[in-house]
Protein backbone atom coordinates (compact mmCIF):
# COMPACT_ATOMS: atom_id res chain seq x y z
CA UNK A 1 0.00 0.00 0.00
CA UNK A 2 1.43 3.67 -0.76
CA UNK A 3 1.53 5.66 2.27
CA UNK A 4 -0.90 8.48 0.33
CA UNK A 5 -3.29 5.34 0.34
CA UNK A 6 -3.24 5.63 4.56
CA UNK A 7 -5.27 7.42 6.69
CA UNK A 8 -3.10 8.72 8.77
CA UNK A 9 -0.72 10.67 5.94
CA UNK A 10 -3.91 12.18 5.13
CA UNK A 11 -4.78 13.20 8.68
CA UNK A 12 -1.02 13.91 9.28
CA UNK A 13 -0.08 15.93 6.44
CA UNK A 14 -3.74 18.28 6.71
CA UNK A 15 -2.74 18.39 10.05
CA UNK A 16 0.32 20.31 9.72
CA UNK A 17 -1.12 22.58 6.90
CA UNK A 18 -3.95 23.52 9.63
CA UNK A 19 -1.51 24.16 11.95
CA UNK A 20 1.15 26.34 9.77
CA UNK A 21 -1.97 28.29 8.60
CA UNK A 22 -3.02 28.79 11.84
CA UNK A 23 0.07 29.71 13.49
CA UNK A 24 1.19 32.08 10.86
CA UNK A 25 -2.19 34.24 11.77
CA UNK A 26 -2.20 33.83 15.27
CA UNK A 27 1.47 35.27 15.33
CA UNK A 28 0.02 38.60 14.07
CA UNK A 29 -1.21 38.96 17.45
CA UNK A 30 1.12 37.27 19.69
CA UNK A 31 -0.42 33.96 19.76
CA UNK A 32 0.01 30.34 18.88
CA UNK A 33 -2.19 28.11 17.68
CA UNK A 34 -2.31 25.96 21.07
CA UNK A 35 -2.59 28.80 22.92
CA UNK A 36 -5.74 30.43 21.16
CA UNK A 37 -7.53 26.52 21.21
CA UNK A 38 -6.89 27.24 25.31
CA UNK A 39 -8.14 30.47 25.27
CA UNK A 40 -11.09 28.75 23.51
CA UNK A 41 -11.47 26.06 25.89
CA UNK A 42 -11.80 28.06 29.01
CA UNK A 43 -15.58 28.70 29.70
CA UNK A 44 -16.98 32.08 31.12
CA UNK A 45 -17.68 29.79 34.57
CA UNK A 46 -13.84 29.31 34.64
CA UNK A 47 -12.55 25.99 33.85
CA UNK A 48 -10.92 23.08 36.40
CA UNK A 49 -7.36 23.60 35.16
CA UNK A 50 -7.46 19.37 35.04
CA UNK A 51 -10.02 19.67 32.39
CA UNK A 52 -8.06 21.35 30.18
CA UNK A 53 -5.55 18.95 29.54
CA UNK A 54 -7.68 16.14 28.07
CA UNK A 55 -9.85 18.92 26.43
CA UNK A 56 -6.59 20.19 24.69
CA UNK A 57 -5.05 16.86 23.98
CA UNK A 58 -1.92 18.52 25.87
CA UNK A 59 0.60 16.41 28.57
CA UNK A 60 0.39 18.05 32.07
CA UNK A 61 3.85 19.35 32.07
CA UNK A 62 3.26 21.10 28.18
CA UNK A 63 0.17 22.89 29.90
CA UNK A 64 1.05 23.58 33.49
CA UNK A 65 4.17 25.98 31.27
CA UNK A 66 1.16 27.05 28.96
CA UNK A 67 -0.89 28.09 31.96
CA UNK A 68 2.36 29.60 33.81
CA UNK A 69 3.02 31.91 31.00
CA UNK A 70 -0.46 33.00 30.37
CA UNK A 71 -0.60 34.19 33.78
CA UNK A 72 2.31 35.77 33.84
CA UNK A 73 1.79 37.98 30.49
CA UNK A 74 -1.45 38.49 32.62
CA UNK A 75 -3.99 36.84 30.28
CA UNK A 76 -5.53 34.55 32.73
CA UNK A 77 -5.95 33.75 36.12
CA UNK A 78 -5.83 30.89 38.86
CA UNK A 79 -8.33 31.06 41.88
CA UNK A 80 -9.85 28.44 44.24
CA UNK A 81 -13.57 28.94 44.15
CA UNK A 82 -14.91 25.78 45.06
CA UNK A 83 -15.46 24.63 48.75
CA UNK A 84 -12.71 22.27 48.35
CA UNK A 85 -9.32 24.86 47.98
CA UNK A 86 -7.41 21.76 46.02
CA UNK A 87 -9.82 22.67 42.64
CA UNK A 88 -8.16 25.31 40.93
CA UNK A 89 -10.29 27.37 37.70
CA UNK A 90 -9.02 29.27 35.18
CA UNK A 91 -10.17 32.75 34.48
CA UNK A 92 -9.68 34.84 31.05
CA UNK A 93 -9.22 38.30 31.83
CA UNK A 94 -9.82 41.47 30.34
CA UNK A 95 -6.53 40.89 27.56
CA UNK A 96 -7.46 36.97 27.71
CA UNK A 97 -10.88 37.73 26.24
CA UNK A 98 -9.38 40.26 23.66
CA UNK A 99 -7.10 37.40 22.59
CA UNK A 100 -9.92 34.97 22.57
CA UNK A 101 -11.79 36.50 20.45
CA UNK A 102 -9.32 36.65 17.52
CA UNK A 103 -8.83 33.17 17.94
CA UNK A 104 -12.86 32.62 17.89
CA UNK A 105 -12.52 34.58 14.86
CA UNK A 106 -9.78 32.90 12.92
CA UNK A 107 -11.49 29.26 13.75
CA UNK A 108 -14.94 30.76 12.14
CA UNK A 109 -13.07 31.83 9.21
CA UNK A 110 -11.14 28.82 8.49
CA UNK A 111 -13.81 26.56 9.15
CA UNK A 112 -16.55 29.13 6.36
CA UNK A 113 -13.73 28.83 4.21
CA UNK A 114 -12.97 25.76 3.86
CA UNK A 115 -16.90 24.22 4.10
CA UNK A 116 -17.46 27.07 1.54
CA UNK A 117 -15.88 24.51 -0.89
CA UNK A 118 -18.54 21.22 -0.01
CA UNK A 119 -22.10 20.79 -0.21
CA UNK A 120 -23.76 20.35 3.06
CA UNK A 121 -24.14 16.66 2.59
CA UNK A 122 -20.68 16.27 1.84
CA UNK A 123 -19.63 17.85 4.78
CA UNK A 124 -22.34 15.89 6.53
CA UNK A 125 -20.87 12.68 5.47
CA UNK A 126 -17.34 13.73 6.39
CA UNK A 127 -18.30 14.89 10.18
CA UNK A 128 -20.03 11.15 10.17
CA UNK A 129 -17.03 9.34 9.45
CA UNK A 130 -15.20 11.78 11.69
CA UNK A 131 -17.24 10.89 14.22
CA UNK A 132 -17.15 6.64 13.27
CA UNK A 133 -13.66 6.71 13.38
CA UNK A 134 -13.17 8.98 16.79
CA UNK A 135 -15.46 5.41 18.44
CA UNK A 136 -13.11 3.27 16.63
CA UNK A 137 -9.98 5.09 18.09
CA UNK A 138 -12.28 5.46 21.94
CA UNK A 139 -12.90 1.51 21.82
CA UNK A 140 -8.97 1.04 21.31
CA UNK A 141 -9.66 -1.90 18.39
CA UNK A 142 -7.09 -0.74 16.33
CA UNK A 143 -4.49 -3.22 17.78
CA UNK A 144 -6.11 -6.08 18.69
CA UNK A 145 -5.81 -9.74 17.94
CA UNK A 146 -9.55 -10.63 17.50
Amino acid sequence: MAKTETLDYHFRRIWHNISRIYNTEASKYGLTMSVGFLLLSIEKNGTPSTQLGPRMGMEARSLTRTLKNLEEIGWIEKKNVDSDARVTRIFLTEEGLKKRKIARKAVLSFNEKVQGHFSPDEMAQFFSICYRIEDILDKNEIFTND
